[in-house]
């Protein structure tokens, strides 16, 4: 087949199946300019591979599945951003976050321990997790998980005698009188 005659069957098959694309577009982002945009890079690459004899067979099929493919990508990309149309007037404050923040004992005591064994303490104890989901977020074993915390408990005991306690108590009791 001859270059003019490639091209023009490709324009027949946009021109024929365009509309379709974007109503398929629309039907999987929900939103006309993300629709067009998928249309239109669909359309590119099946241009690109029609031009090495690929997707001429079923066109249609082709722009359909890279259209999925191309919107779980974006789609996949974004999914950690929440949009919204306003933004909100005042900054909502969490209980808990003050509570940490004001806390100063709590972190002083945990500087002495590295940061694997922070995390692990702070996600067993603080945030109320298991050893399963604490070796998952971490990325490893359950059983370093359980080693790092007993190895952690003995660091802070040891670190943490009687008079330090006292101290630590001083500065937050003073703390909560300025308050």
């Amino acid at each position: 087949m001859d270059r003019d005659a490639d091209d023009e069957e490709f324009v027949r098959f946009v021109t024929a199946r365009s509309r379709a694309l974007l109503r398929y577009g629309y039907v999987l982002a929900g939103e006309p300019h993300t629709a067009a945009d998928l249309v239109q890079e669909a359309l590119l690459r099946l241009r690109s591979a029609w031009a090495r004899g690929k997707g001429r067979e079923h066109p249609e099929a082709y722009a359909r599945v890279t259209m999925s493919r191309l919107h779980i990508s974006w789609w996949r990309r974004r999914r950690g951003e929440q949009l919204t149309a306003l933004v909100p007037d005042r900054t909502a404050l969490d209980p808990a976050l003050r509570r940490v923040e004001d806390d100063t004992g709590l972190w002083r005591a945990l500087e002495v321990l590295g940061r694997r064994q922070r995390a692990v303490i702070v996600l067993r104890y603080y945030e109320g997790l298991g050893d399963d989901e604490i070796a998952e977020i971490l990325g490893i074993a359950e059983v370093t998980v359980r080693s790092q915390a007993v190895r952690a408990l003995r660091r802070l005991r040891s670190h943490l005698t009687d008079d330090r306690i006292a101290a630590l108590s001083v500065v937050d009791t003073e703390r909560s009188n300025r308050a």
